[in-house]
């Protein structure tokens, strides 16, 4: 996982908790309201947003929106 420069244009993240590996997740640079910029994100980022939405309630739980500072985002 990679820190994303874009950290400082989206204060937020949309983090997908692992159900079955406590403290482990996938986190995306989101706004307040947790929309992702698709576009915005490196391909296989992209890729990894698009696995652990379709798997919430099988391998991740709901997202939810967190503070960026310090987050590491998935790639």
């Amino acid at each position: 996982m990679n820190a994303s420069p874009s950290a400082s244009r989206n204060p937020f993240v949309l983090r997908f908790a692992s159900l079955f590996a406590e403290g482990r997740a996938l986190a995306f640079p989101c706004d307040a309201q947790g929309r992702v910029d698709l576009d915005a994100l490196p391909e296989r980022a992209r890729g990894n947003y698009l696995f652990a939405r379709a798997l919430v309630g099988r391998d991740f739980a709901v997202p939810c929106v967190c503070p960026a500072a310090g987050a590491m985002f998935a790639s």
